[in-house]
């Protein structure tokens, strides 16, 4: 069985690579390369799986998923320009993809073996959207 649990956060950055030129950032990434950044209202959502359990019911308490949630990613991410006030945006490109990865790398372990990380879902627009489902994350 699979449960989702949404979360919303608002954060603002830049999409430049310090491997490319200023010409090569804004060919690539457009009007996301501005160096005064932009923001976004993103909307994640998180999917755990398992076997509801016998007694209870549940996967997972979805309101310890809540608190999990906004102790490990929304208090961290939200209201931040990512390039500047969280690592690893500091190094990483925090594009729609980077930024998926690495709220599963703050998510997977924080799970009992009973509820498994499955899928991270991160809206950048309405009709924009990421899934990461572990694996070799990105870098650059």
């Amino acid at each position: 069985m699979l449960i989702t649990r949404r979360a919303e956060f608002s954060a603002s950055h830049v999409c430049s690579s310090p491997n490319l030129s200023e010409a090569e950032n804004r060919e690539r990434y457009g009007a996301a390369a501005n160096p005064n950044g932009h923001g976004h209202n993103y909307i994640v959502e998180v999917t755990l799986e398992g076997e509801p359990d016998p007694v209870t019911g549940m996967v997972f308490d979805l309101r310890q998923l809540k608190e999990i949630l906004n102790e490990s990613v929304i208090r961290e991410l939200d209201h931040r320009f990512l390039n500047k006030e969280v690592p690893p945006f500091d190094r990483i490109v925090p594009t729609a993809e980077n930024v998926a990865i690495e709220i599963w790398n703050r998510l997977e372990r924080r799970f009992p073996a009973a509820a498994t990380l499955r899928n991270v879902r991160l809206y950048e627009t309405e009709d924009l959207w990421v899934d990461y489902s572990g694996g070799e994350p990105c870098s650059g």
